[in-house]
């Protein structure tokens, strides 16, 4: 029989109790987390979301009603307990918990709300994770995701604070939009009071950000829900949180950045209590160059090694016949794993490397035995000994080697799989971290798929004036001012300087493929505001989900959203997507498949 508050208050959480209220009378609320009945003592567990602390209801203390309806108690029940906080006994002192050495004598009990048995232990980690999905409500009852959640508040809290402090206005910006092209693809929103026309949902706030710059804002920033009806992967979901900023009469990359990382080093500093140094900048060509990725993982080093010139005439047709073609072949080198790798081990990384289109993988190893290798006795003497020599292998290494005709497809190869065999053989310390800057990002990309130039980051980024030239001879050799801020292989944010000439902004949509007609159907509104005086502006945006999962040491996206999406984009709790009555799409004008 659940009863109420009438009038009782809570005066304290559970986690908070200490040796310092010993004889203190208080009053808890929570959740009923575990109970042991020893006949005339009964023992409970009361959670909330500060932590537990051990309710006693003692006949000793209590009458007899109090403790039969104590017997009632099963694990969840929500409850309000009055008592007298008490020192445990030596012998049930608990150091692992933070109220481990005191305990509340029970005086008075109301049961709040009954629970049924749950689906799963609220203390069990490992439960299935849909199983855990579909009850999320009692998934956030785990303190583990409540830890996370509590962080990701603390994380918006500083933001708040370092971004007003830095003279920053926070603003928000439409849900509801025009759909542009030029990124993932929209979610789009059906109007119903114009019929056939449709809003978008904002796959980043980029277009009005500026058109604040424009406004006089001067700086800008939001912490904004974002939406790309993409195909996900593991840590992607269709709708997440940016932090995202705008700065006026900024022209150089640096004072973007400056901004940046001091929010980065503010965060760490007042939540983790780490510091961290300075960041290195990195070019974008060196990090693929030396790491095979645009977000390389500095913690371990195992950089990539280009040997085309060491291999080159070696006899071994699958180098020689690369080369001749034009490609490349790299290496990387594990340093004293040799032993712990089998053939089947080496088999799985050869059909791991194939997922990054391409063919295959070599390898070369040295033992107490010997050289063990996939393709040393189709190699000259002289050149297997020069490679040896290059790539400095000891006993006990062992380098594996890919080439491909595309430069960018082996290096991209070869560095996943730097990070698989750093993560299989924990090369790096977990606790550890690392960041930087990648700069000087291509502009442009040229898709075979779509046979023309897309924007690296987005049409609106500006590019670096000592390029302009190259806009109409070479656009691929084009460097954009354009920067991403990386800590242990993650992204964590991205921005760059902004176009605010008009004319350039014009030849970047030209460049892109798109003719006059184009340009005004689709960023009409945007381009007509470069008519009124536009001045310098950049920013960036944090990923709020990404930076959490970071400074939290989390692996998976879910983890760290109180109620996301699985990878096939549905929500197990509620059931969405779902089908709709014929009456609100009649509403809207939409005809469904399953109307004839």
């Amino acid at each position: 029989m659940t009863e109420f508050l009438a009038g009782l208050k809570r005066t304290n959480m559970c986690g908070e109790l200490s040796q310092a209220d010993n004889g203190k009378q208080v009053t808890l609320m929570g959740w009923i987390h575990r109970r042991r009945d020893l006949g005339g003592l009964i023992f409970a567990q009361l959670r909330d979301l500060s932590g537990i602390c051990q309710i006693v209801f003692d006949t000793d203390v209590c009458d007899k009603s109090l403790l039969d309806k104590a017997s009632q108690l099963k694990l969840e029940y929500v409850v309000a307990i009055t008592g007298q906080v008490r020192m445990r006994t030596q012998e049930n002192i608990n150091p692992n918990m933070s109220t481990g050495y005191i305990e509340v004598c029970a005086e008075q009990l109301l049961i709040l709300s009954e629970a049924n048995t749950t689906p799963f232990s609220i203390g069990d980690d490992s439960a299935n994770e849909s199983l855990r999905l579909t009850y999320r409500y009692l998934d956030l009852r785990r303190s583990a995701l409540q830890n996370n959640l509590l962080l990701r508040s603390r994380i918006c809290h500083e933001v708040r604070n370092y971004l007003a402090e830095q003279g920053f206005c926070e603003i928000e910006t439409p849900m509801m939009g025009r759909s542009t092209p030029e990124g993932a693809r929209d979610y789009l929103v059906p109007s119903r009071v114009h019929t056939g026309d449709y809003y978008a949902l904002p796959q980043s706030p980029q277009l009005y950000k500026q058109l604040l710059m424009i406004g006089g804002m001067d700086r800008y920033y939001q912490i904004a829900r974002c939406f790309r009806d993409e195909d996900l992967r593991a840590n992607r979901q269709p709708e997440f949180t940016q932090i995202d900023m705008e700065m006026s009469f900024v022209d150089k990359e640096e004072e973007v950045m400056g901004i940046a990382e001091g929010l980065v080093k503010r965060l760490f500093a007042n939540i983790l209590n780490i510091q961290l140094p300075d960041f290195p900048r990195l070019a974008y060509a060196d990090a693929m160059r030396l790491y095979g990725s645009d977000k390389p993982d500095t913690r371990y080093d195992m950089q990539l090694c280009n040997i085309s010139s060491v291999v080159t005439d070696s006899g071994c047709a699958m180098f020689d016949n690369c080369l001749s073609a034009g490609g490349k072949v790299y290496a990387i080198v594990l340093r004293q794993n040799e032993s712990n790798l089998s053939r089947k081990d080496l088999d799985k990384l050869v059909d791991f490397v194939k997922t990054y289109k391409v063919k295959g993988l070599a390898w070369l190893g040295l033992n107490q035995t010997g050289l063990r290798s996939s393709f040393a006795k189709a190699m000259r003497e002289k050149s297997l000994d020069n490679l040896i020599a290059h790539l400095q292998l000891q006993q006990g290494d062992i380098s594996f080697i890919c080439a491909d005709n595309n430069e960018e497809t082996v290096q991209i190869a070869m560095g996943a799989l730097r990070c698989h065999l750093a993560d299989k053989f924990n090369l790096y310390d977990k606790n550890d971290y690392k960041g930087l800057w990648v700069v000087d990002f291509p502009l442009l990309e040229y898709s075979e798929e779509e046979g023309r130039y897309v924007a690296k980051h987005h049409p609106f980024t500006s590019p670096k004036e000592e390029d302009l030239h190259l806009l109409d001879t070479n656009p691929a050799l084009v460097r954009a001012k354009a920067y991403d801020i990386v800590i242990n292989g993650d992204e964590m944010g991205g921005g760059s300087m902004r176009i605010y000439n008009n004319d350039l902004q014009r030849k970047m949509f030209n460049v892109l493929g798109f003719d006059e007609q184009a340009i005004k159907d689709k960023f009409g509104f945007f381009v007509n505001a470069f008519n009124y005086g536009t001045p310098p502006h950049g920013g960036l945006a944090f990923g709020l989900d990404r930076m959490t999962m970071v400074m939290g040491r989390v692996d998976n996206i879910r983890e760290v959203i109180a109620f996301p999406k699985t990878q096939q984009a549905t929500c197990l709790m509620s059931g969405a997507p779902a089908r709709v009555e014929k009456k609100q799409l009649d509403e809207l004008g939409i005809r469904s498949i399953d109307q004839k």
